[in-house]
């Protein structure tokens, strides 16, 4: 079965300096693609990087913006509009993920019983950023199975994959981190198996730029408790 065209999904905050490099890692990729990059209104010069890259690349980048910052999720949320692609996937914007593992993460979707695809860190060894982040995102895939029935290993993964009308369809609400355990819960709720496949990872500090703080696990934890029960319209149940 053909995978179709990739439409990649870019949120951007502060990321001037490893912005080019990651779109140039996407673009070295074998496969129809579209990248839509989202600024949410950064501080640094990554609005005029992005501009460059749509130049460098004008039927590839789509360049979107936010006039005021307002989260991963939101972020995504606008990008969703402009998606023409079959396969959806969400790509950070520093160097921790790398995009030459498209094609293992594309693989499944083969398969038109494939919905959704996660890249997993610890389906191989992988260096650690620390261990309370580590075992934070060890404990969020625990629950997740705890109160989903299911089995993955990496619920906080930046390599989320759907299919395009599914991922329209889950109606996103966050408008931060907290996106991830939305859109992992609301595709549990309907049934859908996730499937998982190995990736590499480099993770980076927070001196380097790392955004994730403890707050953001706590709201992970309560986004899933409140998802697991929560009564949903039927387009996302």
């Amino acid at each position: 079965m053909e995978i179709g065209k990739l439409s990649v999904l870019m949120p951007v905050y502060d990321e001037a300096a490893t912005l080019t490099q990651v779109v140039e890692r996407v673009m070295a990729v074998k496969v129809e693609k579209e990248i839509i990059i989202i600024d949410d209104s950064s501080t640094d010069h990554s609005w005029e990087v992005i501009q460059q890259l749509a130049q460098r690349w004008p039927d590839v980048v789509k360049p979107l913006r936010h006039e005021r910052n307002q989260g991963k999720g939101a972020a995504l949320r606008t990008a969703v509009p402009h998606i023409d692609g079959d396969i959806v996937v969400t790509q950070d914007a520093d160097l921790e993920y790398d995009p030459a593992d498209y094609p293992r993460l594309l693989a499944p979707f083969a398969s038109p019983e494939v919905q959704v695809v996660y890249g997993s860190r610890n389906l191989q060894r992988n260096p650690r950023s620390s261990l309370s982040f580590y075992w934070g995102g060890r404990l969020l895939s625990w629950l997740v199975n705890l109160l989903y029935g299911c089995r993955i290993t990496d619920e906080a993964t930046g390599y989320k994959l759907f299919r395009s009308d599914l991922f329209r369809s889950l109606d996103i609400q966050a408008d931060g981190f907290e996106f991830c355990p939305e859109v992992t819960a609301k595709v549990l709720r309907r049934g859908i198996v996730i499937h998982e496949v190995p990736i590499s990872y480099q993770p980076r500090s927070r001196a380097e730029g790392k955004k994730i703080r403890w707050q953001d696990g706590a709201i992970a934890i309560w986004m899933l408790l409140r998802y697991r029960w929560k009564k949903l319209t039927p387009s996302v149940e």
